[in-house]
């Protein structure tokens, strides 16, 4: 049990220094994820299987996971958090830090004082005892002291749902294009009637953030998917570009020295 607690309480700290101090909000998800599953464990070893199981599947393995697949997909640039898009919200979230950081002080504050009264304490074991299990006691205090604030939870829960959707929600004046429509726009553009460039046409590199090059040399902005440009990962293909230079011209001299 005590190497259990150091070892996952070591790696839930460091999780969490790892997520305030990267630089990439894509590396904050993955540390944040490490945190709450050494957190899974400790609730697990202190008898608390449903909170334990709850971390991993609810949390760690539906709401971080989305929210990382949303981020590599979406991408998010650095300068964002830079943006004051609300007046006054830091300030609320450093008042929010410092009444967070005090509850827990108080929390660690009274676990330790009753560690000192209690010299053996036996966790969740009685309560579990007396309902019969870690769901059964979890539900009765839910559903039964608690039931007031668990419902006001669910109810802000799906107004913020609501409150997503009407943001994200976009009135459509028009009739959304199908297949023909777009193929139809495609062929009456000159500069598009053969298709956009598709990425990765090296021989050595097949990868979507290498961009595709045009006839005179250049290469393609449009062939690089907006989210890999906004976090800059696209490839750089000078050095491609200058070996096919360099072999266009050996085999040009090669062909006039055998003419």
């Amino acid at each position: 049990m005590a190497i259990v607690f150091w070892v996952c309480a070591i790696l839930s700290v460091l999780g969490g220094f790892g997520m305030v101090i990267s630089r990439k909000a894509v590396h904050s998800a993955l540390w944040l994820a490490l945190t709450m599953v050494n957190l899974a464990v400790l609730y697990v070893s202190q008898n608390a299987e449903f909170l334990g199981i709850v971390q991993i599947v609810v949390y760690t393995g539906a709401v971080m996971m989305l929210f990382l697949f949303v981020l590599m997909i979406v991408g998010v640039d650095s300068s964002d958090s830079l943006v004051e898009t609300i007046r006054g919200h830091r300030l609320a979230s450093i008042a929010a830090i410092v009444v967070l950081a005090s509850l827990v002080t108080v929390m660690v504050v009274e676990g330790v004082k009753n560690l000192i009264v209690n010299d053996s304490p036996v966790g969740l074991e009685q309560a579990n005892a007396f309902d019969g299990g870690n769901v059964a006691g979890i539900a009765r205090l839910l559903f039964g002291r608690y039931v007031f604030a668990f419902e006001a939870t669910s109810a802000l829960l799906i107004t913020a749902v609501l409150g997503a959707m009407v943001l994200a929600h976009r009135e459509r004046f028009a009739p959304a294009k199908t297949q023909e429509m777009l193929s139809r726009e495609r062929l009456n553009d000159p500069a598009n009637a053969a298709g956009l460039p598709a990425p990765g046409v090296y021989a050595r590199h097949n990868s979507v953030s290498t961009p595709a090059l045009l006839p005179d040399g250049s290469t393609a902005e449009s062939s690089i998917m907006a989210p890999l440009a906004a976090r800059g990962v696209v490839d750089d293909v000078r050095e491609y570009i200058a070996l096919s230079a360099a072999a266009d011209a050996a085999v040009t001299e090669d062909e006039g020295e055998n003419s």
